[in-house]
């Protein structure tokens, strides 16, 4: 086994680039090196080269000559991820992609066939699979102890307006590509494989842009339970993120609580349908013993995100498969495209 540090680049040293993926690979110091980075902002420079001891540069192609980069972190704005990503592939580089993937389809076809054409690693920053909440959810489900799940509510509302590059078309912006985008992806990754049936509503709302801040996005398809998705800066009163309703019971919570309650159908008296009358005209109603189970942040001691670039360690340094695939993200892509077609703004 191959324990030495994996060598990065890192192009964009915005919110992601710095606050995300550097913060990471700082924490994971003996597995990841920062030995170069990319902005076109000299002050942001200064601050990588004092932070990291590494090498910066104002043009990408620079880095992407640099040979002791093995992996480059494409965090810079979202129309450029695919094309920036496909260039570092033909360099030679592997490749974390910040998401959304792409801003079509088309382009994330065209990522997969250079990491196919090149043999190079492609692995797209879809973090929120790691994230300890989304773990939890997952495993509940998964033990059927809530019985077929019917709906999935998923909700990351808030009050605010904003003003940056991400509210704007020409960038990719929107909240679907920059927020939902992370809700999207774990949702289909509860629906299973397939392809889903979608609805979309989307609407400007408090954003200074022309691209959308208020989404809601229906998933169905056969077998899977379906799914309801709100991101909205225009909710006042905001709701907890997850809302789970299931044949045995349900779930509901957020980041750091969840609690979820199911009955176990064998103990249930055995009833059949009747059609006489109610006693006093009363509704049926009966006594349920419930089980009751909480899940809180604090008592969580796995990696929480940090999981994803542990797996990409194992992954580039012992041969182990690849946990986020450019393939299982397309499908996300195809859904944020699906809404923009289906709701245009």
């Amino acid at each position: 086994m191959d324990n030495t540090q994996i060598r990065v680049g890192i192009a964009g040293l915005g919110r992601s680039g710095w606050n995300i993926h550097a913060v990471m690979m700082s924490e994971l110091a003996d597995k990841y090196k920062i030995v170069a980075a990319v902005d076109s902002d000299a002050g942001r420079r200064d601050e990588a080269e004092e932070a990291f001891q590494c090498r910066t540069y104002r043009d990408y192609e620079a880095l992407l000559e640099d040979e002791e980069v093995e992996v480059v972190v494409v965090a810079l704005p979202s129309h450029l991820h695919a094309d920036a990503s496909i260039a570092a592939l033909e360099a030679g580089k592997s490749v974390v992609c910040e998401k959304p993937m792409a801003t079509s389809v088309a382009d994330a076809d065209r990522m997969i066939h250079a990491a196919r054409e090149t043999g190079g690693l492609l692995t797209i920053f879809q973090n929120r699979r790691y994230s300890p909440d989304f773990v939890t959810v997952q495993r509940v489900i998964s033990s059927g102890v809530l019985g077929r799940v019917v709906l999935i509510h998923m909700t990351g509302s808030g009050f605010g307006r904003r003003w940056d590059w991400q509210t704007l078309k020409e960038y990719g912006g929107g909240s679907l590509n920059n927020n939902a985008v992370h809700a999207l992806d774990q949702a289909l990754v509860l629906m299973g494989p397939g392809t889903p049936n979608v609805f979309c509503h989307m609407e400007r709302t408090l954003t200074l842009g022309d691209a959308e801040d208020h989404v809601k996005v229906v998933l169905s398809m056969a077998g899977a339970p379906m799914v309801d998705l709100e991101v909205s800066s225009a909710c006042a009163y905001a709701r907890e993120g997850w809302h789970v309703m299931g044949t045995q019971g349900g779930l509901t919570g957020d980041a750091s609580r969840l609690e979820w309650k199911y009955v176990n159908p064998a103990e249930l008296p055995v009833r059949t349908v009747d059609r006489r009358p109610t006693p006093d005209r009363s509704y049926n109603r009966e006594d349920l013993t419930w089980t009751e189970e909480h899940w809180a942040a604090e008592d969580y001691d796995g990696p929480g995100q940090s999981g994803y670039y542990l797996d990409l360690f194992e992954t580039i340094r012992s041969g182990a498969p690849l946990a986020v695939t450019a393939e299982s993200v397309r499908r996300v892509v195809w859904v944020l495209e699906e809404c923009h077609r289906l709701s245009p703004v």
